[in-house]
């Protein structure tokens, strides 16, 4: 029997799960499927997948949002969007060609967002929701590493509580300018949302048509930049910039702070870090460091994975050697 058999068992038999008061117990009953239809996806619910992926053990990902009829997307501010009361978002992880867990964010109120994960059986047939801390080491990602499912602690933690929501569905990441060498690139399928298909159904309010007319494009003289810095903007960018929720310093890495692509990288090169990279001395650690990649913070986080200096901090067991061999190879063409 696996650990995740003995998971999503031990919380059926228990009934109600701690999670959110506000999450219904089992995924069936969240409104992603057809009713009466399990695994059919309700037609109302829009596939999506953003242009920089985060990355989560290697697991492939779909995703979906619900805007309840008649309501849109308030992009009074382009770069914070705010969605209407009822508005759902889905992620659906999948190992090894099995579905292991799908996370569900839900605007309840005006005030108040639920987030919960939720459990697949055995019989991949439905999903229940786990509690407030998560599932630890459901299924093997690695030598030695296995994939935690996080609890609704853990998805507030990421999403925060000033401005909580989803973080991979904004302009950037539904630009329809798709980044071609994005890292872990997603291609889209029919029917998918981008800002053309949201603005064509009218979906945002105000419309934006700039949005259309100059899609939202990290600019810069390198297509290798531009890839790294959509992969920093998904994978650190929530809370390295001036409005997260944690001690903020050096360069802005949220996508609304990427326009200018070359001023950014340019910024993250020999910016000195309070965290000292091991084996360098005191003062030689840097955001990134063409000259010596060693002594790069960056770098040095995404290629550890022990709690007290991975990034990100949360959300990974295994590191993401593609990203990091991209990032090694970028900076060595920067001096």
């Amino acid at each position: 029997m696996t650990r995740l058999t003995l998971a999503a068992g031990l919380l059926l038999a228990i009934g109600w799960a701690s999670g959110d008061p506000g999450a219904p117990q089992r995924l069936s009953e969240t409104g992603l499927y057809a009713a009466g239809r399990p695994g059919l996806i309700d037609p109302a619910n829009r596939a999506f997948s953003p242009q920089y992926p985060l990355w989560s053990d290697g697991a492939a990902k779909a995703r979906w949002i619900y805007l309840p009829p008649g309501t849109a997307i308030d992009t009074t501010d382009p770069g914070e969007w705010t969605f209407p009361v009822g508005t759902r978002f889905w992620k659906e992880f999948t190992f090894g060609g099995r579905k292991i867990e799908t996370r569900f964010i839900w605007r309840a109120s005006a005030g108040r967002w639920v987030f919960a994960t939720y459990v697949w059986n055995e019989e991949q047939n439905d999903a229940v929701l786990a509690p407030d801390e998560g599932v630890r080491g459901v299924v093997e990602v690695g030598a030695g590493r296995r994939h935690d499912i996080p609890g609704a602690n853990d998805c507030r933690a990421c999403h925060g509580s000033a401005r909580p929501g989803p973080l991979g569905f904004n302009a950037l990441q539904l630009s329809t300018d798709r980044d071609p060498n994005a890292i872990h690139g997603e291609p889209l399928a029919p029917g998918m949302i981008t800002l053309a298909t949201l603005a064509a159904d009218r979906l945002l309010s105000p419309a934006r048509p700039e949005l259309l007319a100059d899609p939202p494009r990290i600019k810069t003289s390198s297509p290798r930049t531009r890839a790294a810095l959509g992969y920093f903007a998904s994978n650190c960018g929530t809370c390295h910039n001036p409005g997260g929720e944690t001690s903020f310093t050096g360069p802005s890495l949220k996508h609304t702070d990427l326009a200018d692509g070359d001023a950014v990288a340019k910024a993250l090169m020999g910016y000195a870090t309070r965290w000292q990279v091991p084996g360098q001395p005191d003062g030689a650690s840097f955001m990134l460091s063409g000259a010596t990649p060693d002594a790069s913070a960056m770098l040095a986080r995404m290629r550890s994975r022990r709690p007290s200096s991975q990034m990100p901090p949360l959300g990974t067991n295994l590191r993401d050697d593609k990203a990091i061999a991209a990032i090694e190879q970028w900076i060595a063409t920067i001096r």
